[in-house]
């Protein structure tokens, strides 16, 4: 029998472990190189974002500077009476419109009447007392031809038809003041408009002149003015681009404005006063304006937005105000380049024309800016544009 060999078993299993190590090495080597591979493949291309663009086009506009105003009537007048008196009867409706001469409130005219009807008997006896002076008078001046007469006779008949003659002129001057104050117990409206409402009512006694109570107020409908006040730099703009210089003022009709209540409702104005002086603590100037006012819509102290234009047109970039991105303090839009990707761009802007958005720095006529989809493109992301014009926004909605 022969002896076991001693180490073979270890042999054995030594053999096994190494093939498992290389196996295990085989292994770890083919995935290392299978990760090198796919790390030095190139990137899948990212998926292009559907937006809409529009290209930036140069147009003349007029731009706007809004600001806020008060309506005023052009003719405001506080009825008072002229004489003293119980008020009699009204002839108005408060809150109505009224035309100039209409019949608003009349003063018991019995005091005044009896005042005419006594003026009016004296001035009868003072033409009675003129024509028997003159008949005197004309005596006399034969008398004394014929020398009838001393002279010292005919100058006092002469003095008493002066005098008669004087008397009779002061009789119908107060026969004149008397007709006068019975006129002024009919209170009729001074200028057309819309009357107030009534401060004093039937039956109170009123006193007469610039201290008697107001009885009610007038004001004048059409036109209305619209007060404002404009900074220095656009008062300046706007008359620098009138013709004529040095008679500018007259002609300020020609800039163009704007009169807006708050429901958006708008009437047609003309600029009609620039004032003389700018104020040294606010650095405004106050302007005026006359509003068409036919319809009467407008009541004076209502607040009012005035927009006021320049008078010539000028080129600018305008925009949808979709297309404009607010980062922090700054604005910005994303332009399409030509290799299609978007660009981050950042701009400054002026005022609102017809719903587009004045540019002022920042872009150039003829580039693409995205004006849809500007929420799901980063700086740099591929875009596919579809074209579309530069609309205000409600209608580019419309039209989609």
């Amino acid at each position: 029998m022969n002896p076991p060999i001693k180490g073979r078993r270890p042999l054995a299993v030594t053999a096994i472990s190494f093939a498992v190590l290389a196996a295990l090495g085989t292994a770890t080597w083919l995935g290392l190189h299978s990760q090198a591979v796919r790390a030095d493949a190139p990137p899948a291309a990212s998926q292009a974002v559907p937006v809409s663009a529009a290209v930036l086009v140069s147009q003349d506009v007029s731009t706007w500077q809004d600001f806020s105003g008060r309506l005023e009537a052009v003719e405001r007048v506080e009825l008072r009476s002229r004489v003293a008196g119980a008020i009699q009867s009204v002839h108005f409706r408060e809150g109505a419109l009224v035309k100039a001469g209409d019949l608003l409130v009349t003063i018991d005219p019995a005091p005044y009447q009896a005042d005419v009807d006594r003026a009016a008997a004296q001035v009868a006896a003072a033409q009675s007392q003129l024509v028997f002076a003159r008949s005197e008078q004309e005596r006399a001046s034969r008398m004394l031809a014929d020398h009838a007469i001393a002279q010292r006779d005919a100058d006092e008949r002469n003095n008493a038809a002066r005098a008669a003659d004087a008397s009779l002129k002061a009789a119908q001057a107060a026969l004149q003041t008397a007709r006068l104050n019975l006129g002024y117990t009919a209170i009729r409206a001074p200028v057309s408009g819309r009357v107030g409402k009534l401060l004093v009512t039937t039956g109170n006694l009123v006193s007469a002149g610039p201290d008697s109570p107001v009885l009610t107020t007038l004001v004048s409908v059409n036109p209305v003015y619209a007060s404002f006040d404009a900074d220095e730099e656009t008062v300046n703009k706007a008359l620098a681009e009138l013709p004529d210089a040095g008679g500018a003022r007259a002609r300020l009709g020609d800039i163009p404005l704007q009169v807006a209540t708050s429901t958006a409702q708008t009437f047609p104005a003309k600029l009609q006063l620039v004032d003389n002086q700018v104020d040294g603590k606010s650095g405004t100037v106050k302007l005026r304006a006359t509003v068409d006012n036919r319809d009467g819509v407008l009541l004076p102290g209502q607040f009012v937005r005035i927009r006021l234009g320049q008078a010539k047109r000028h080129p600018a970039l305008l925009l949808n105000e979709q297309a404009i991105g607010t980062d922090q303090d700054k604005r910005f839009v994303m332009v399409v380049d030509k290799d299609s990707k978007a660009r981050y761009r950042q701009v400054q802007l002026g005022a609102s024309v017809d719903g587009l958005r004045i540019v002022t720095t920042g872009l150039h006529a003829g580039e693409k800016v995205i004006v849809d989809g500007l929420q799901k493109v980063q700086p740099g992301a591929p875009v596919a544009p579809h074209m579309v014009p530069m609309q205000p926004p409600a209608t580019a909605a419309a039209n989609s």
